[in-house]
């Protein structure tokens, strides 16, 4: 709201869902860590290092957000963070070889319209 009590709508720029796609990315890295780190007995030194890698990249994720929300509406980047299914089904592909379903990525294709159609909201 500005100093009038009205709410403003921010103007997305192309660059700031990138910045914001970019951290979800980001983010996303984080349950690669954690799946690496399950792989590992519990409180062994490739646990610990994986753990500890999660928690470094949600740190830092931590303060892009606080970045993000800065510049973007709450709405929008709560919805740009639904492509998180999206990038975290690339990551079980490329760096844990699992398999993609159809109904994947149909329900990706669904995220994936749903945050085009709040990014482009006119209103």
């Amino acid at each position: 709201m500005n100093k009038e009590g009205k709410d403003i709508k921010r103007q997305i720029k192309v660059k700031d869902i990138l910045f914001l796609q970019g951290a979800v990315i980001i983010y996303t890295l984080s349950g690669v860590a954690a799946k690496i780190a399950s792989g590992y007995s519990f409180l062994s030194s490739g646990f610990i290092l994986f753990y500890g890698v999660e928690i470094l990249i949600l740190g830092i994720y931590a303060l892009l957000w606080q970045q993000i929300i800065k510049r973007i509406d709450l709405s929008v980047a709560y919805a740009n963070r639904a492509m998180s299914l999206l990038w975290s089904m690339v990551w079980a592909v490329v760096f844990f070889k699992e398999s993609m379903t159809i109904k994947n990525i149909i329900g990706v294709l669904i995220v994936l319209a749903g945050t085009m159609i709040v990014n482009n909201d006119e209103n």
